[in-house]
């Protein structure tokens, strides 16, 4: 928020130990960027709160089946690796999208190294629409669940809802997949960007140390 400054815990571990309890720090509020883990450690704020969505309960809205509707044309498939034409649609969106922010102007090793991990089981699911590549969701994949790390997608499209779309097809694998949770971050009530995550019901923040 503006004014503030955000402070976070990073885990200081080996990437062999990072592996055997990323499932355990994620259910203690951590999220992943790279190779590294951290949670927010803000002594005075808890605006940051890390959702998770009961994929096994969850039901589409009336705005989410109006997404699902409009995307019957987007087809999709999970892949192990992300190669060229994943990192041109990534520039892509961070010029449209996020020119404010720490990836701006971006480059190849920004990429690999934002959205790779060495330890993860790491997958991609990818968006096409007349053949060609709309969206990436990158997704780690866990006994018990799936974490949303990052999506990016093409910035005109807007009338597709893609950010929202990535979601959704994220939950309907996650459920067939007999997973229990989809993480998909921090939620900020307060931030435009990020509180649409709240939509997708029903979720659980972790506030205070307690899932609610």
């Amino acid at each position: 928020m503006p004014g503030q400054q955000e402070q976070l815990s990073v885990l200081l571990s080996q990437a062999q130990q990072k592996a055997l309890y990323y499932q355990q720090l994620l259910e203690l509020g951590f999220r992943r960027s790279g190779d590294s883990l951290y949670a927010p450690a803000c002594p005075t704020c808890s605006q940051c709160q890390s959702l998770r969505v009961n994929v096994q309960q969850f039901a589409a809205s009336r705005s989410q089946k109006r997404i699902l509707n409009k995307a019957s044309s987007v087809s999709h498939e999970w892949h192990q690796q992300l190669n060229d034409e994943d990192y041109r649609l990534f520039a892509r969106y961070i010029e449209a999208r996020h020119k404010d922010g720490p990836m701006y102007p971006t480059s190849r090793k920004v990429f690999d190294d934002f959205l790779g991990a060495s330890w993860s089981t790491t997958r991609y699911l990818k968006l096409y629409h007349q053949q060609q590549l709309i969206a990436v969701c990158v997704c780690d994949v866990l006994p018990q669940a799936l974490s949303a790390v990052y999506t990016f997608f093409e910035p005109t499209l807007t009338h597709l809802s893609l950010g929202r779309l990535a979601v959704l097809r994220q939950i309907e694998h996650a459920n067939k997949a007999n997973k229990t949770w989809l993480y998909l971050g921090f939620q900020i009530d307060a931030c435009q960007k990020m509180n649409y995550k709240s939509h997708y019901l029903p979720n659980q923040r972790y506030i205070e140390g307690k899932w609610q």
